[in-house]
């Protein structure tokens, strides 16, 4: 039996988890809004002219690490940001979008009306499908929590610990961390498993994450956590 101590991912402040040791049955690994319009060309960040390139990145890792965490035996999670065809829960502020922009949420787009749950444009891309048995949370939202049963789903499962992944660092996955700290969990951020289409708040992000304090929980490389786990499978 592999001793308890070493049932850790190396990471930046520290290793993960903080408390205790890793473990499927109290982990979920969280993928967070990967979806055409925030990813894909004719998506909404493609139409307000941000370069994909830094959306796009994690795909791959984060595919390694879906193959990884459901050999091992952990949950998956997904969410989507995605609102009302009525936008009646789209935030008052959200109306129209920001005075600079050149499409605002609920207009049409190749892929159907930008960030409208049901539209082709709201759906997760291919590489990062969900599988049956998976949980998906729809959230009109940054985060994960405020606007879902996620808390309580989590709950229910006995997790203690989340590996966040997906887009983008500086807003959806920097509020769901916020929120999953808050309430009390262990949470790992996986470094190259997150994107922004801004490199300098990608950048900004992942340096308050990497506090020295961990008051933000700690991050890793995709590699290190997949290596952690398969280890696990010889312990």
């Amino acid at each position: 039996m592999k001793p308890m101590s070493t049932r850790k991912v190396p990471g930046i402040p520290h290793a993960f988890p903080l408390k205790g040791d890793l473990r499927p049955e109290t982990t979920a690994v969280v993928v967070i809004d990967m979806q055409h319009d925030f990813v894909s060309p004719g998506g909404y960040m493609h139409a307000l002219g941000v370069s994909l390139a830094g959306l796009r990145a994690p795909i791959e890792p984060i595919r390694n690490v879906l193959t990884a965490a459901r050999s091992w035996g952990c949950r998956v999670i997904h969410t989507r940001e995605g609102y009302a065809q009525d936008l009646s829960d789209l935030q008052p502020w959200k109306i129209g979008g920001a005075p600079n922009d050149a499409v605002s949420i609920g207009d049409a787009g190749p892929h159907g009306r930008f960030l409208i749950r049901g539209e082709a444009g709201w759906d997760i891309v291919s590489e990062l499908a969900p599988i049956p048995g998976e949980a998906v949370f729809d959230k009109p939202s940054y985060g994960a929590f405020v606007s879902t049963e996620l808390g309580q789903t989590l709950a229910s499962w006995g997790i203690k610990h989340l590996v966040l992944t997906g887009v983008t660092t500086d807003c959806c996955v920097t509020s769901t961390l916020r929120e999953a700290l808050d309430r009390g969990y262990d949470c790992l951020v996986l470094a190259d498993c997150i994107g922004s289409a801004n490199s300098d708040h990608h950048d900004a992000a992942l340096s308050l994450m990497r506090k020295p304090s961990g008051v933000f929980g700690t991050t890793a490389l995709s590699t290190d956590f997949i290596s952690s786990i398969e280890l696990m499978h010889v312990a």
